[in-house]
């Protein structure tokens, strides 16, 4: 029988991301699908004026009235990078740089949010807040088994990658709201 202290002393068991129960890759999919493609077709809204959406035309007018001009130019570079950013997300490819884009338009809703509060039904920062947290969380933790970026160094997350999300994603969000 082992004693107390001898436990103790052993080193830690790494964990062993590409060999993680069925569970956990089933949940990180199901996160991935959902915030991915809801986020998708946001993005499809601003675009393509999909799913009962403004189209260019429209988005391009709310995002001048808040300040970001020329509007269309910037309601693109946000539909584009919710739509790239969503669709890389769900099905786990290049997941960094997906997040980096789902990042950097979620600062900037924050900014433009962030004079209401946090609570989304004063038309607070909420929703963009959680939307960040989750793209980088899947970064963290690693898209799992049942992503494209299987193949890829990036596989199994961690804090470089997840770091390298954020940081991407806010130096993309200071250049936005620089112009």
């Amino acid at each position: 029988m082992r004693m107390l202290s001898e436990r103790r002393s052993e080193a830690p068991v790494p964990i062993d991301r590409l060999h993680s129960p069925p569970g956990v890759d089933i949940g990180v999919l199901a996160l991935r699908l959902t915030v991915g493609l809801l986020l998708a077709g946001h993005g499809a809204q601003k675009l393509f004026g999909l799913f009962g959406g403004s189209g260019i035309s429209g988005t391009g007018k709310w995002f001048a009235s808040q300040g970001y001009r020329p509007g269309e130019f910037f309601a693109g570079c946000a539909g584009v990078s919710e739509v790239l950013g969503g669709l890389g997300l769900a099905v786990g490819l290049l997941t960094p740089l997906a997040a980096a884009a789902l990042v950097g338009v979620m600062i900037n809703a924050m900014v433009t949010t962030s004079v209401h509060g946090l609570w989304d039904v004063d038309g607070g920062l909420e929703l963009p807040l959680c939307v960040a947290v989750v793209a980088l969380a899947v970064t963290a933790i690693g898209p799992g088994r049942y992503a494209l970026d299987r193949l890829f160094p990036w596989r199994c997350g961690g804090l470089r990658a997840a770091a390298f999300a954020l940081v991407l994603g806010g130096v993309g969000a200071a250049i936005v709201q620089a112009v």
